[in-house]
């Protein structure tokens, strides 16, 4: 009889740890290592400079992904063009084009730029100042370009069906911030409006969990950075396993992750690993951010030459990234939190137009190029933005101001202007998301997301490439291990 009742136990605390929802997931998609490319398939495929190959054409979502889980993340476009564009009221190429209209799309150069000020009321500001004669100092400037006609975005038809469900759920208190646990998935405020529409807009950035497959995937890169005198001075290599704890629409389980997630608050989570430089190598960061926006978010670093994983403190993501121009807090461009208390802003809406931003690549062709750095293949497109203000009013802060220009049709951040405590232009950060119209996605694949100090005058250009993954939480801990294949 004792050992019946032992042999049940057993088999109780078996379903309670191993069959939890995450753990279920696991086991009706394929682990990420059964197709996950190596960094020489990747190098093959597309090399980081002058390469301009459409390499997605050929080594693509469909031709990588095991075909039962593309289908898994593949729907009717026509389904998610109508639903999204319900959902927001518009669609983008039907409220572009009004302001230059004779800038039409087709092939364009510096020269054009400087014969003719248009050009300058379509370009935000930091994306203006890129486009020179060759040979400038600076990685990710360009002398030629294409606009291309401007494309209907939209979301994943999951994504899309979650943020019509719990619209209106979501309310700002007199202050202008999130009530406490009201976001239950999606996008908060899919249309802005009102007293508190910068803040709105900026709650749909922060509550983004949705580009790059739901943030359930596996990210590689290679960075490269420049100094003032054009000479590269740092050559690194970063892998990171994401997954979204909260939120979840896209891949199973839906909703939270599991019952901790949902105790504890947990939006997402992701292991950040450095294979390059020397110096780097082996160390790992673990990232969890919460949806609450008075709890600190966590970062864990495991330190090879120590030997020990310490956690940052609030100030310590205020530091720059290893080797690279930009700070934690600046993760894929924007990751604070807003909050009255931690991070005081004023909100205001600068603008809310279209603008000439760099558009999300279909096919990869984007290269740089390896004598002057310059950025080769570049597409802008025409997209409707709100401009957003972010003036700290906390002195101690590293940065005195923000600026954000966010997709009216996507909330996505294209790129962001971070100005010192003296009010100068200090950094900036252009994201470049690759567009999969059959699974309504954007992610970090071909193109590359460029951050520039202007103040030490140091650049990074950043060459990601990323696919859907489904992980468990084992497979995020800070003691398990990183690395590519």
């Amino acid at each position: 009889m004792k050992l019946r009742i032992a042999y049940i136990t057993i088999l109780a605390i078996f379903a309670l740890v191993v069959l939890t929802p995450g753990a279920q997931a696991q086991t009706k998609y394929p682990k990420p290592e059964s197709y996950i490319p190596t960094w020489d398939t990747l190098e093959k495929h597309k090399k980081y400079f002058d390469d301009p190959r459409p390499y997605l054409k050929e080594f693509g979502l469909k031709q990588i992904m095991p075909k039962d889980f593309y289908a898994k993340i593949t729907f009717d476009q026509e389904k998610m063009k109508a639903l999204w564009s319900e959902i927001v009221g518009f669609k983008a190429p039907d409220v572009v084009g009004k302001v230059h209209p004779e800038i039409k799309p087709g092939k364009y150069t510096y020269k054009d730029v400087q014969a003719n000020p248009a050009f300058k009321t379509l370009l935000p500001p930091e994306l203006y100042s890129r486009i020179h004669a060759p040979g400038g100092n600076w990685a990710g400037t360009f002398s030629e370009f294409e606009i291309v006609p401007t494309r209907q975005y939209y979301w994943a038809l999951p994504i899309a069906e979650m943020t019509k469900k719990n619209t209106g759920k979501c309310k700002v208190d007199a202050k202008g911030y999130l009530v406490p646990n009201c976001w239950e998935g999606g996008f908060p405020f899919p249309k802005p409006t009102g007293q508190f529409k910068a803040q709105q807009v900026m709650f749909n950035v922060e509550k983004n969990v949705y580009t790059h497959f739901n943030f359930n995937s596996y990210f590689v890169t290679r960075l490269l950075g420049w100094n003032s005198n054009r000479k590269i001075d740092f050559d690194g290599k970063m892998v990171v396993k994401h997954m979204t704890l909260a939120g979840r629409a896209l891949m199973e389980p839906f909703g939270y992750f599991d019952a901790r997630a949902k105790q504890l608050g947990e939006q997402e989570q992701a292991l950040i690993g450095f294979e390059a430089p020397r110096d780097q190598a082996g160390q790992l960061i673990q990232q969890t951010r919460y949806i609450d926006s008075e709890k600190p978010d966590q970062n864990l670093v495991y330190i090879p030459a120590f030997r020990r994983v310490r956690k940052m403190s609030g100030t310590d993501t205020q530091d720059a990234v290893g080797g690279q121009d930009v700070i934690y807090d600046d993760n894929g461009g924007w990751s604070q939190k807003l909050t009255p208390n931690r991070y005081p802003y004023k909100f205001e809406v600068l603008d809310d137009r279209e603008y000439l931003v760099i558009a999300g690549s279909m096919d990869g062709a984007e290269t740089i190029d390896g004598k002057t750095y310059e950025y080769k293949g570049i597409k802008l497109e025409r997209r409707p933005l709100y401009v957003i203000k972010l003036t700290q009013l906390d002195k101690n802060y590293v940065y005195s101001q923000r600026i954000l220009y966010v997709d009216k049709e996507t909330f996505i951040n294209h790129m962001i202007a971070n100005f010192d405590q003296k009010g100068r232009l200090y950094r900036t950060y252009t994201g470049t998301c690759s567009w999969f119209p059959e699974a309504g996605m954007f992610a970090w694949w071909g193109g590359y997301n460029v951050a520039m100090d202007h103040v030490d005058k140091h650049s990074t250009a950043e060459s990601p490439w990323m696919l859907p993954a489904v992980y468990n939480r084992d497979d995020l801990r800070i003691t398990g291990g990183q690395g590519q294949k």
